[in-house]
């Protein structure tokens, strides 16, 4: 409640109220803040996040993310469940690349239990997980552009994204979650068909997203609602733990892929883009460039691709094919004891980390030597990133709320987790 200037009267107040004067409630009537709640089901933040946002007329002076809504307790679930079992909880997180999620997760209970997958499955893993981010960043290309009035790019850009859920539907077996890494492989072959189908998208894609491209970048108003709009500075990003394309559209060019590389990332050859403005523009432009990268690390893995088996030779830590666990006794009592009781990795802690399409996606495990790990957190980039918004925020006016989210592509099932 605003304080007048003066004690009021009666007499004083329908004085006022005759000569329309307010001022005797406020010193200057437009001299006034309020706090919007925008969300937790707003349409434009990409998920059940709520901001409380203060503002200055139509100015934001301070934001509050308020997350948590979409919380499922999966770090501890994954403590009353086997290895195995939780892997297709992972598909849940970042559910616009789940095959990514599997990837990650499986890699870090690899690397506690000792177990490399074999070559086959390995370049399998990187093509997997590069599909998964060229179905993500085509998402936030095409929801960011819809929240600010290009309808248009929204559904060019999901009839890419159908070509590739149609390849990894045949590949695995489902459109969405996928469930499809296992410890020490992959659940099954990646069959000629489906690379088949890979290469005909990979031929015919750049001259798609070059379509998508000049239709934004000719868009006098996407321009101007990108263009130093959500601005984060290099030294601010770093502070703050920002990773993947967000960091490198405020200059920093750090990917885990090169800089702690895995599976067979350091055999393979593509070029890290990076932006200096720091700005939604940049961040749009290096997740087109990346979608571009990605299809040259998809083309040279399927050149690269080795004949061989997909799951490591380990019969007491790896579940066995189906055909050997129906037609040998001992497999199918390794697959009963894999599936019940879990791999019971030695004592220790882990953590390992991918390059996921939101940035820095790690899974940290620590183990007592049972079938279930003893502590599981998980580092969420969409988490991290979102703490971000404070500062991304400030000073701007409150329509550009929806560009400055959609920009840093936040999933709030990976937040909340």
């Amino acid at each position: 409640m605003f304080e007048s200037k003066e004690k009021l009267t009666k007499s004083k107040i329908l004085e006022a109220l005759e000569n329309q004067d307010v001022s005797i409630y406020f010193d200057d009537p437009l001299d006034s803040d309020m706090v919007l709640n925008m969300g937790p089901q707003h349409p434009a933040t990409h998920g059940v996040l709520r901001l409380l946002i203060r503002l200055d007329g139509e100015t934001i002076i301070g934001t509050v993310p308020d997350v948590g809504y979409l919380h499922r307790g999966y770090e501890k679930l994954a403590e009353n469940m086997t290895y195995h079992e939780f892997i297709p909880h992972t598909d849940r997180l970042d559910y616009l690349s789940p095959l990514a999620n599997n990837v990650a997760y499986c890699l870090a209970v690899e690397k506690l239990a000792g177990i490399e997958a074999p070559r086959r499955a390995q370049f399998i893993r990187v093509i997997a997980s590069e599909m998964a981010r060229i179905m993500s960043h085509l998402v936030a290309i095409g929801s960011t552009a819809m929240d600010v009035g290009a309808l248009t790019v929204l559904l060019w850009a999901f009839r890419e994204r159908e070509k590739l859920q149609d390849i990894q539907d045949i590949f695995t077996g489902v459109r969405f979650t996928t469930s499809y890494a296992r410890i020490g492989g992959l659940a099954q072959d990646m069959p000629e068909e489906a690379i088949n189908m890979l290469k005909d998208f990979i031929d015919q894609f750049p001259e798609k997203l070059g379509e998508i491209e000049k239709l934004l970048l000719k868009n006098r108003i996407f321009i101007q609602r990108s263009e130093g709009i959500g601005v984060i500075s290099k030294e601010t990003a770093i502070a703050m733990g920002i990773t993947g394309p967000n960091l490198r559209a405020s200059g920093v060019a750090h990917d885990l892929r090169r800089d702690e590389p895995y599976l067979v990332y350091n055999e393979l050859d593509f070029d890290i883009p990076t932006y200096e403005d720091g700005d939604a523009l940049a961040r749009f432009y290096v997740r087109i460039d990346e979608m571009k990268e990605s299809v040259k690390i998809i083309r040279q893995a399927i050149e690269k691709l080795p004949s061989g088996p997909i799951n490591a030779a380990n019969p007491k830590r790896v579940i066995p094919s189906k055909e050997r666990i129906y037609s040998k006794m001992e497999e199918l009592i390794h697959d009963f004891m894999l599936i019940n009781f879990g791999i019971s990795p030695p004592v220790g802690e882990v953590y390992h980390a991918v390059e996921n399409s939101k940035g820095e996606l790690g899974f940290y495990i620590s183990s007592m030597g049972q079938g279930s790990p003893w502590r599981l957190k998980i580092h969420s980039p969409s988490f991290i990133n979102i703490q971000a918004l404070p500062i991304l925020l400030k000073g701007h006016l409150v329509s550009d709320v929806v560009a400055i989210i959609g920009s840093i592509d936040p999933v709030m099932g990976e937040a909340d987790k």
